[in-house]
């Protein structure tokens, strides 16, 4: 009954997601701290409006408030939407067909190969080098590529492309670039200026990481203004609620705060690498809020496993005709103790 294309995909997977406090979650990516007081004093003015009316259809509060935050010459060229994940499916319905192509790099994130399922399209993978560098093949065009998505910071590495290596991608395709940056609040470097100087250059921005809003679901498209307006042709009436829109909103104001937040998970991080790589792991150096890591056992695995038995979630992450390893978010101080000491008693067993 359903279509061809649905009955042959194969669902995404996401992280798991046990009760809340039960024991060490650094499994997501989810920011360890509370929210601004600011978002949280924001979503209960918001809780005792009027709830019984629909919310305003675009978000232009946040729209002027993230425009002003990220500098972006005005909110025409802000698009909210239900999660960044949401933001991605409208760019793939948008530019990709039944039949056409994306492209995104390997390994990175599996969300786009099921988007383009959902499209009854194609999708092709170029793999990272060694260094985790792009090959000239990923900005290569070709007649059936309609998209090329691009994760800076990438996932599960948290490696990053430098932007002037992303415009010179950009001039080389004949079709859009989406550049996700989920994880970019935790990077020195970013995407915003490419998107005023090529109309084919679209960044996607998320609330659940550096902000803390994982549960609130909230993210946002920057593109150019006549970008946007095809975007919103396609989006949901009423895609953001009431109370999502207010907190974000609030966030966007929170811009000190957020400063302190990344430097305090980037020195976390910091530690974090430093030892692993005393146990022996190779660590690759992160610009997000979590690391990737591989052991010279190989046994990824069963330290996943044994950490999950002392209630400590961790992700351990497979490629095919890549490899396997171990990706740990970045969590408070004494999560990330207890995780590496549950760690250093896995490698002893």
């Amino acid at each position: 009954m359903f279509r061809p294309a649905l009955s042959k995909m194969l669902p995404y997977a996401p992280g798991e997601q046990p009760p809340p406090g039960t024991g060490v979650k650094l499994n997501t990516n989810e920011n360890p701290y509370p929210p601004p007081p600011a978002v949280v004093e924001a979503i209960r003015a918001a809780a005792g409006g009027p709830l019984n009316r629909y919310p305003d259809p675009m978000a232009n509060s946040f729209r002027v408030a993230a425009a002003k935050a990220l500098g972006m010459p005005g909110p025409e060229w802000i698009l909210a939407g239900n999660g960044s994940d949401e933001i991605l499916t409208l760019l793939v319905r948008g530019f990709v067909g039944e039949g056409q192509r994306l492209r995104l790099p390997y390994p990175s994130y599996i969300l786009y190969r099921t988007l383009a399922d959902i499209q009854g399209a194609g999708w092709e993978q170029v793999p990272f080098e060694d260094d985790w560098k792009l090959p000239a093949a990923f900005g290569k065009s070709d007649d059936d590529l309609r998209l090329v998505l691009l994760p800076n910071p990438n996932s599960p590495s948290g490696t990053i492309v430098p932007p002037d290596q992303i415009a010179a991608i950009a001039d080389s395709l004949d079709c859009p670039l989406v550049v996700d940056e989920a994880y970019v609040d935790f990077a020195e470097t970013n995407c915003l200026d490419l998107v005023q100087k090529n109309e084919r250059v679209f960044v996607t921005r998320t609330l659940s990481k550096s902000y803390g809003l994982a549960g609130l679901r909230f993210g946002f498209l920057v593109a150019q203004p006549h970008m946007v307006a095809e975007l919103t042709k396609i989006k949901d009436s009423y895609n953001c609620d009431a109370i999502a829109i207010a907190a974000a909103t609030a966030a966007m104001g929170c811009q000190d705060w957020l400063a302190d937040i990344k430097t305090k998970m980037n020195a976390t991080r910091a530690v974090l690498e430093t030892r692993l790589a005393q146990m022996g792991f190779h660590v690759t150096p992160s610009h997000a809020n979590f690391v990737w890591c591989q052991h010279p056992t190989g046994n990824h695995q069963s330290i996943y496993e044994f950490l999950k038995q002392q209630q400590i979630l961790i992700r351990y992450m497979q490629f095919p005709d890549w490899g396997d390893g171990l990706r740990i978010s970045v969590g408070t101080d004494d999560q990330i103790e207890t995780c590496l000491s549950a760690i250093e008693r896995a490698l002893k067993l």
